[in-house]
């Protein structure tokens, strides 16, 4: 029997389906993670990073540790998006010093030419397993986030063997404009992958799902469209957005995609991301209430005194236009990283954000 299916905190279910809120909800990207050295004990008494994603009762373990500390308004599922990719037969492992890599990349035609989609209830089942754990845990408190990599990013480290960022993407980008044929069968294998991944995940009882586009930011305005963002389309045609008599939004996120806004806001998803180069306010004026906004802070400034911490928490706040009454009425806005946060963050620096995040949106003009 599935979990009763509405938290008792909806507030960022809410927000993301532009209903009434009482404040604007907050989570953060990676915010189970290093920062955090309950975390690490975790991942020591794991043995490695991989070994802590594929146990589930521990992925469990780190994804309460941050609701413990901070008042998040949402828990997301410890994992990684590269469980995909390995479940395919690349075999990821993770390099000290340098991070993930494939041990067998796709660069061969003919390797290329057998990729097929995994069975996610099979070759990914600790990922449902580790969903399914949470939800019991969470016990019906605040909402569970599912996720997985675009199949453009997906595939940067597919095709690269690890971070594409590190070679400027060279390899993948001579295939994108040499042999298109075969990165477009990369995507397409791929985002049938994705899609049945995310499904698996909202049967295993996910309530919102988000699409990281970590890489989409590196391509060309036309390249975008043909090897990013219509995949991502295609796979919000193929996902169930209704679950246990519920809706289950869904956030896609491309880094460095600011100038893409309005064609994101198009393909169906119920909001998007945005990293801190878009000025909040613009974007919400660009999309016309078509989609909520998530974002966007600079992940750095929770390096600054606590005082700067809160001060630029509120600037972002106020950015996103109108006075608060109107935000409540109309939700739409989730706060978060503009993208993931550093493991080197301070704790009590994230609390700031949070609880100031929480007061303000609920005070509006009337804090100084």
């Amino acid at each position: 029997m599935s979990p009763s299916s509405r938290p008792k905190n909806d507030t960022f279910l809410r927000a993301l389906l532009r209903e009434p809120v009482e404040y604007t909800p907050v989570w953060l990207m990676r915010q189970a993670g290093r920062y955090l050295p309950e975390y690490n004990e975790t991942r020591r008494r794991a043995g490695s990073f991989l070994q802590l994603c594929k146990n589930p009762q521990l992925a469990c373990e780190v994804t309460l540790q941050p609701l413990s500390r901070f008042e998040l308004d949402a828990a997301i599922l410890f994992s990684d998006i590269l469980t995909v990719p390995d479940a395919m037969g690349l075999g990821l492992y993770f390099a000290d010093g340098e991070g993930p890599k494939f041990e067998r990349p796709l660069r061969e035609e003919w390797a290329i030419r057998d990729l097929t989609a995994p069975d996610p209830n099979v070759h990914l089942r600790y990922v449902m397993d580790a969903v399914a754990e949470i939800r019991r845990a969470l016990g019906g408190s605040v909402p569970l986030i599912g996720f997985s990599g675009s199949p453009w990013t997906l595939a940067c480290y597919m095709v690269e063997g690890g971070s594409g960022a590190a070679t400027d993407y060279r390899t993948v980008k001579t295939m994108l404009y040499d042999r298109p044929d075969l990165l477009h069968h990369i995507l397409d294998v791929t985002a049938t992958a994705v899609t049945d991944y995310l499904n698996a995940q909202i049967e295993s009882g996910a309530q919102a799902v988000m699409i990281f586009d970590s890489w989409g930011g590196s391509l060309s305005h036309a390249a975008y469209r043909e090897f990013s963002l219509g995949y991502m389309q295609r796979i919000m045609s193929g996902l169930k957005r209704s679950h246990d008599g519920e809706r289950v939004p869904c956030i896609v996120f491309t880094k460095g995609g600011g100038q893409w806004l309005e064609a994101i806001a198009d393909i169906g998803c119920d909001a998007v991301g945005l990293d801190w180069t878009t000025d909040l306010g613009e974007a919400r004026k660009r999309v016309g209430g078509r989609v909520a906004l998530q974002g966007n802070i600079d992940p750095m400034a929770l390096f600054a005194s606590p005082e700067k911490v809160a001060a630029e928490a509120r600037r972002v706040l106020d950015s996103y236009g109108g006075d608060a009454e109107d935000n409540r009425k109309s939700g739409g806005h989730v706060f978060n990283l503009g993208h993931g946060i550093s493991q080197f963050t301070p704790p009590e620096n994230v609390k700031v954000l949070v609880d100031t995040v929480h007061s303000h949106s609920r005070r509006g003009s009337a804090q100084v």
